[in-house]
Formats: structure tokens, C-alpha cells, sequence
């Protein structure tokens, strides 16, 4: 019999599994972030509405922050049978499970990023000086995992990170075995990262 905590875990994952087979989590949003792009986009059209020769210039900037938003809330993962899926508006990025050589905790902080607006691409594309470039689809840049596999590695933060981990170290260990550094194998050390 398993234990409460194991038997939970292995529901959730469940309940997030389709019948195909497939993983499904959200990237962890945060209310205050949401708060501070509605603020925004509410207090832009009410300067817009109020302005005159300067109307076109807000609406595009207004415009750039709805966007902004919705990519943030459309931020989605998935693991099927072959691939590790990051997905938001306009931008998505496939791992293929075989290629994945590392799953490790991270922080955009601890990675060093040249900042918010130091990313470039559809994919957010980020460079820090301990990986070099990665991409970066993320919600939360405390709580998260970097996957490293085919092309540069990438930086997820899902809803329960260490489910999801789990999850997609079972799915990569059953390409290729144990990995040198996985987070998600529960026959490594016990994780570091707590919720």
C-alpha cells in the first residue's frame, strides 16, 4: 500500500493524464502579476480615452500589454509518449524525451538572466552566465524546472513542480535509464525544493 503522500501525488497525476496519454499542467500564475497587467491595461485606456494627438501611441503600448497577458495566462506543458511540450500564445518549444540529459530545479534568479526584458524571440529566448542561452517559458521565476535535452535548455514552471518532475523523469527513464541529475527519480536524494 502506498503512502498518503504517494497515493495523493499519484491522483493528481492522474486526474492530469488523458486517455491518449498525455500530461497536461498550467504555468503557476500569480494574482498580483495579473493584478498589475489589468491595472495597467485599465489605466492606459482611460489615458487614451482622455487624449488627443497622443491617442495611437497609447492603444499600441495598451495593445502590447493585453498581449503580454495573455501569453502569460496561455502558458500550458504536456509530456507525451516522445515529447516535453511548452506552449503559450505565440510561442511553444518540443523536447524530445530521449534527448534529456538533466532535470533540475531552478530560479530565474539563481540563473541570472539579463532581465525581464532581456529576453528576445517567440520562445523566450535568455542568456545567463552559469548556462549560457536557454528559453525561457515560465510563470513563476522562483519555483521551476531546467530541462536540458536537444537544442538549448529550457526553463518551465508548472503548477506542482515536483509533480511534474516526477512525471517526466519517469517518462525520460523509460527511454534511457537514471540520468546523472534528476530531480524527479525517486531513487536520487531527496529534493531540495519545497512548495
Amino acid at each position: 500500500m502506498k503512502p498518503p503522500r504517494e497515493a495523493g501525488a499519484a491522483r493528481r497525476s492522474a486526474a492530469r493524464t488523458t486517455r491518449e496519454g498525455i500530461y497536461h499542467d498550467r504555468g503557476r500564475l500569480s494574482y498580483t502579476v495579473i493584478g498589475v497587467y489589468a491595472f495597467l491595461i485599465v489605466l492606459l485606456f482611460y489615458v487614451a480615452s482622455q487624449s488627443g494627438h497622443a491617442f495611437w501611441a497609447i492603444v499600441v503600448v495598451l495593445l502590447l500589454f493585453v498581449f503580454f497577458l495573455v501569453r502569460y495566462i496561455s502558458t500550458t506543458y504536456s509530456l507525451g509518449d516522445t515529447h516535453l511540450r511548452a506552449w503559450r500564445f505565440f510561442g511553444n518549444r518540443r523536447i524530445r524525451l530521449d534527448s534529456v540529459n538533466r532535470i533540475e530545479y531552478g530560479s530565474m534568479r539563481d540563473l541570472a538572466p539579463t532581465g525581464f526584458f532581456g529576453s528576445w524571440g517567440w520562445r523566450g529566448r535568455m542568456w545567463s552566465s552559469e548556462i549560457g542561452q536557454f528559453d525561457a517559458f515560465y510563470t513563476d521565476a522562483a519555483h521551476g524546472l531546467l530541462v536540458s535535452g536537444e537544442g538549448v535548455p529550457i526553463y518551465i514552471s508548472p503548477i506542482d513542480v515536483d509533480e511534474f518532475a516526477r512525471e517526466l523523469s519517469r517518462r525520460v527513464r523509460s527511454y534511457k535509464g537514471s540520468l546523472a541529475v534528476d530531480v524527479g527519480d525517486p531513487r536520487s536524494a531527496p529534493p531540495a525544493h519545497s512548495d
